[in-house]
């Protein structure tokens, strides 16, 4: 029972200390490599704005559309890539 409450414990100072919980870590891992690999499917910059974003989303369309040669599959990449990038940009106001 001791075990359990020094466990706690050990979680809530984690908490206070960090502002996270100790098993949140690996999800800000996953997070970044994302944001990192949607960055470079759409070419642009860490510190891309809004507009920045939404025009190189526009060009890589515009290369990879099915009509030109690409694949539904790369379109789809893109389009999440832009989405994950908006809402990073939409947490980071808030």
């Amino acid at each position: 029972m001791k075990l359990l409450w020094l466990i706690a414990l050990g979680c809530i100072a984690w908490r206070v200390f960090t502002g996270g919980w100790p098993w949140h870590g690996k999800r800000k891992v996953r997070q970044s490599f994302a944001l990192a690999h949607a960055r470079q499917v759409l070419g642009v910059k860490a510190d891309a704005g809004r507009q920045a974003i939404i025009e190189a989303h526009r060009r890589r369309i515009a290369a990879i559309h099915p009509d030109r040669g690409g694949s539904n599959e790369q379109v789809h990449e893109a389009n999440a890539a832009r989405d994950l990038l908006l809402a990073e940009l939409i947490d980071d106001n808030k």
